[in-house]
């Protein structure tokens, strides 16, 4: 019993392709239409570079820095990833197909088949170094170069819209803190303002600075007066002129140091006081400093937020502009099919020329 043919054996048998000479031309036909369709119609390879930019890389890191405009479009993420991602997003691919016209210029039925296309139709990937390319086949060099273009272009303004809606939103907030401050600032203000009127203290940490050293000097004046009244008292008699005014003097002074030691607050620039008024004005001026530390620095950032404007364009930076590859491009289907011929033909040969074993040999 002839066992069964495989696939091989029926082709070589049982079809046009059993004929030798008929065979080697069809497949050579084949082949030369196939490495024709390789190199024509022929593609073009159009492409660019760019990676993503910071504020260090534009010298403007110490004038953000300043200002307090730290943060970036990217955050903490990874820069090519973000740039990526937009790159590749919908709302792009929308922009080119509005910039390029390509439901009319592709004849598109509407939006989504173009999109469709276009995602096919245009690569973005990443390089080493943080470099990001974007690519495009078409057999127009011109739209190729095109839709390179315009989706580089695209990707640009999209991560700048992001930058500044974001900075749009810092900047809400800041108005905000900025008003709170402006109101704390005020009362603040208003209330050590009420503290010098009250006190009569122009400068009210100078005056109670004064106020506290006055019990030190009535204490040396009172000592001086004292050794004056035992000179004076060596050469005349407590009712002399001089012994009676420096005793007079000295009581004088010793009533105001009484009135000074006292710890009383209700006694006008006693110790009781100077406590008081001291800590009270170093809680007004405490509040009054942070009051005006928190507006300045708000206002501050929100300077920078226009500073983050101005550099919100510059989150990417082009390597290389479009450009069209000076390499030859190679058509692939028409390729991979004509290699296919070749190894199918070839293995057609050696399977007639060592048939398997009751299978013959066919003539020519």
């Amino acid at each position: 019993m002839t066992p069964p043919r495989d696939l091989m054996g029926t082709l070589t048998h049982e079809t046009v392709l059993r004929y030798p000479w008929r065979r080697r031309a069809i497949f050579a036909v084949l082949i030369v239409i196939f490495a024709l369709l390789t190199l024509y119609p022929q593609r073009y390879h159009a492409a660019m570079t760019m990676t993503p930019t910071d504020p260090a890389s534009l010298g403007l890191s110490s004038a953000l820095g300043e200002f307090g405009a730290v943060n970036s479009v990217f955050g903490n993420q990874a820069a090519v990833e973000v740039v990526l991602k937009v790159g590749r997003s919908p709302n792009v691919r929308k922009m080119v197909i509005d910039k390029l016209g390509l439901v009319k210029r592709m004849g598109f039925a509407n939006d989504h088949d173009a999109d469709r296309w276009l995602e096919k139709a245009v690569e973005l990937r990443s390089l080493r170094g943080g470099i990001i390319m974007i690519e495009a086949w078409r057999g127009d060099a011109a739209f190729a170069r095109e839709l390179v273009a315009a989706l580089a272009d695209s990707t640009r303004t999209r991560l700048a819209d992001i930058g500044r809606q974001q900075t749009e939103y810092k900047r809400t907030i800041l108005l905000k803190l900025i008003g709170e401050a402006n109101k704390r600032l005020a009362v603040t203000q208003t209330a050590y303002d009420n503290f010098r009127l009250r006190t009569r203290y122009a400068q009210p940490a100078n005056a109670i600075a004064v106020i506290g050293t006055r019990v030190a000097q009535l204490q040396e004046i009172i000592r001086s007066k004292e050794v004056q009244l035992n000179a004076a008292r060596q050469f005349a008699t407590d009712s002399n002129l001089s012994v009676r005014q420096l005793l007079a003097e000295i009581s004088s002074l010793q009533q105001q140091l009484d009135k000074a030691r006292a710890l009383n607050s209700d006694q006008t620039d006693s110790v009781g006081d100077v406590v008081v008024k001291s800590t009270e004005v170093r809680e007004l001026e405490r509040q009054l400093t942070i009051a005006r530390a928190l507006h300045d620095n708000y206002e501050r950032f929100l300077d920078g937020t226009a500073v983050e404007d101005l550099t919100q364009g510059a989150v990417v930076r082009v390597l290389e502009p479009p450009y069209i590859d000076s390499a030859r491009q190679y058509n692939l289907l028409p390729m991979m099919l004509m290699v296919l011929l070749a190894g199918l033909a070839l293995a057609m040969e050696f399977y007639l020329l060592r048939p398997p074993v009751g299978d013959g040999r066919v003539g020519a």
